[in-house]
């Protein structure tokens, strides 16, 4: 017990702020502009790279933008699987390769939200192109951030969001489901993808967010990365989401208000 406050708990704990702490020095650094996901091979240094190197226009911007969402999400999303980890960590402790398991379970709920990043990119890469062959569209880009905002806002009353959350919120109930006490390895890793499926399924119209309101706002993760934390991790956490969810729609009908 000792061992674990002292050591499991301030490791996660820490391991969130370094990913806080590189973000912030990413967005106060001249490189601030590549947070944004936006057209990396344009100007600047990392335009020269992609002239540099092989397929430097593919391969720059891929490790550019994989980069920062793995920042973005362990500084988000780290701190609200604390009691996923808490659970695991206490019922495996006595386990050979106890660490290891530990890591497993990290990497496959990390690679959840890397495989919805890989969406997501390429959803906003498709967009870009979209707009930059149509004028009109780009001249009314406000019209696409207002339906992630309501899209968003909807998704806070839908019943698949509620279903993930449950799960998310009953980490003990989902390891216990879940976790079959054969190959402690894989096991350990699918646990961690299962869960952060549910997690991605929870919190993904939030995390869209981010594109509409910019991905390098370092404001608006720690806004969404609270609300995703008291979400899941609070008593009261799941009355929240329909409240956000009417003000998300109200702000959007706002800015539809403001362009008519």
């Amino acid at each position: 017990m000792r061992r674990h406050y002292r050591v499991f708990v301030p490791l996660i704990l820490a391991l969130a702020a370094l990913a806080w702490l590189a973000l912030w020095a990413w967005a106060s650094s001249p490189y601030g502009r590549y947070l944004e996901h936006g057209d990396w091979t344009a100007s600047g240094p990392a335009a020269a790279l992609c002239r540099a190197l092989p397929a430097g226009d593919i391969v720059v911007p891929i490790l550019l933008y994989a980069t920062a969402w793995i920042l973005m999400t362990a500084a988000m999303m780290l701190p609200t699987t604390l009691p996923l980890f808490d659970a695991f960590d206490r019922l495996t402790a006595s386990r050979p390769g106890h660490g290891r398991l530990l890591v497993l379970l990290g990497l496959g709920y990390m690679g959840a939200w890397g495989a919805f990043g890989i969406l997501a990119h390429g959803l906003h890469t498709g967009l870009l192109a979209l707009m930059n062959q149509s004028p009109q569209l780009a001249w009314n880009g406000w019209i696409v951030g207002t339906a992630v905002i309501a899209g968003a806002g909807a998704f806070q009353f839908s019943r698949l969001k509620y279903a993930c959350l449950d799960r998310c919120r009953s980490p003990l109930g989902f390891i216990m489901t879940h976790w079959r006490g054969r190959d402690h390895g894989r096991q350990a890793l699918l646990l961690g993808l299962h869960h952060g499926a549910y997690c991605v399924g929870c919190c993904w119209a939030l995390m869209l967010l981010m594109f509409a309101v910019g991905a390098g706002s370092l404001g608006w993760m720690l806004v969404l990365a609270a609300v995703m934390a008291i979400e899941k991790n609070t008593p009261w956490g799941r009355r929240i989401g329909k409240p956000l969810g009417a003000a998300l729609l109200a702000w959007s009908a706002l800015l539809v208000a403001s362009h008519a």
